[in-house]
């Protein structure tokens, strides 16, 4: 029996750090992205309600797939146990993460 393969997602988005659990991610069609499809949350029969767990159900509710920028990923971990999913702020001092520059084609004034 194979067993599936989990992925932990932690990316930026707004201001905020997410942390998604998924059962597939790849560089997907759209270039500079990476697809995240199957998100995978907890168990709704379990007794504890992690809320923070409960909002990204809920923006994730009817998401088949989602696009998120190569710029916006923090790291991307293949990991054997579930955790809980989360979203925290990014704050002063723990913010180590910059994000790249972001590619523009426009090449700015110089045209003429």
């Amino acid at each position: 029996m194979s067993t599936q393969r989990l992925y932990r997602v932690t990316f930026l988005n707004q201001g905020q750090v997410y942390e998604v659990y998924a059962r597939k991610v790849s560089h997907g069609g759209m270039v500079g992205f990476v697809e995240i499809e199957k998100l995978v949350f907890g168990e709704k029969t379990t007794l504890l309600v992690d809320p923070a767990e409960e909002k990204l159900k809920t923006e994730f509710a009817d998401v088949e797939r989602t696009y998120v920028p190569i710029h916006a990923v923090v790291r991307i971990d293949e990991v054997t146990k579930k955790g809980a999913a989360r979203i925290h702020a990014v704050s002063g001092d723990s913010a180590k993460v910059m994000p790249f520059p972001i590619y523009t084609s426009g090449g700015g004034d110089n045209k003429k």
